[in-house]
């Protein structure tokens, strides 16, 4: 997949979206262990505990390769972007079975916070090219 020029406004957000990652990903590992045990779906056939810290692990990567391996930009956005879609049911289950994590103890809150993973899909896909490379090869 061919990497394209991005504006100085997609490569700020872009760096923006990586340090959002590596932030998250520590949550993970420590402060917000609890909160994103929480979220993780009953129906997933690993212990809790485990899927937070791969998925911490896969965030601080994917964080760190969304600021600092700018070549594969377009390849990290997509990837990014299927990550965002993977763990949406997690998102999902926090609003349906009503739990308090992360700061989101309401059902409006949990609610509103499902519309924001669109935006982050978006923003990962616009602020690496991905979107316009996908967008031209239609």
């Amino acid at each position: 997949m061919e990497n394209t020029n991005t504006s100085t406004l997609q490569n700020f957000f872009r760096i923006l979206l990586g340090l959002f990652m590596i932030t998250a990903a520590l949550g993970h590992f420590t402060f917000q262990r609890q909160d994103f045990q929480a979220q993780v779906p009953n129906w997933v056939p690993l212990d809790k505990d485990l899927v937070v810290i791969l998925s911490g692990i896969v965030e601080i990567i994917l964080g760190l390769v969304l600021i600092f391996l700018t070549q594969y930009k377009v390849k990290i956005g997509i990837g990014l972007a299927i990550f965002y879609v993977l763990v949406f049911p997690g998102n999902i289950a926090q609003y349906v079975n009503g739990t308090s994590a992360l700061g989101l103890d309401t059902d409006e809150s949990r609610l509103i916070r499902l519309f924001f993973q669109p935006v982050l899909i978006f923003w990962a896909l616009w602020s690496t090219g991905a979107l316009a490379v996908l967008l031209k090869k239609k």
